[in-house]
């Protein structure tokens, strides 16, 4: 189930969440015998940056899947509902374009509070859920062909 290399592309707006999500990530990758050196990263700014790395990485043809990871709290302004939208938007349609699994790792939050929360180590760990994601993903399509 879990052949092949995958690459974490991680939005480091903020620093402390990316890493919180990149080792739920790869604590799940490891779980299911991904080797750490199967796992590449590769970070962008923030999570409007996303989808484009994620399909450079997809249209590589090297990955077995891509896991967006990354956070936005939401602030004062418009701009958290743009960038998330445009976020989901663009990963999605990353796997569809290129066939590539993808997962959505990224906490769309009011506060930090909330975001430290589903970025631990407990069963609200979106990293490690993004990457379960993209394993399934992967089984299900060894399955098919």
């Amino acid at each position: 189930m879990s052949g092949g290399s995958y690459a974490l592309v991680v939005a480091r707006f903020y620093p402390e969440l990316a890493e919180r999500l990149v080792a739920g990530a790869s604590g799940e990758l490891g779980d299911a015998g991904v080797d750490h050196e199967q796992i590449e990263v590769f970070d962008v700014p923030g999570a409007f940056e996303l989808p484009f790395v994620a399909l450079h990485a997809a249209e590589s043809k090297r990955f077995s899947g891509v896991i967006c990871l990354g956070a936005v709290i939401r602030g004062e302004t418009d701009h958290y509902d743009y960038v998330c939208a445009e976020a989901a938007r663009g990963i999605m349609e990353v796997g569809l374009r290129t066939g590539v699994p993808c997962g959505f790792g990224v906490l769309t939050v009011d506060t930090l509070e909330q975001a430290l929360a589903r970025s631990g180590s407990d069963k609200r760990d979106s990293g490690r859920h993004a990457a379960a994601a993209v394993l399934a993903q992967v089984a299900a399509l060894e399955r098919l062909s």
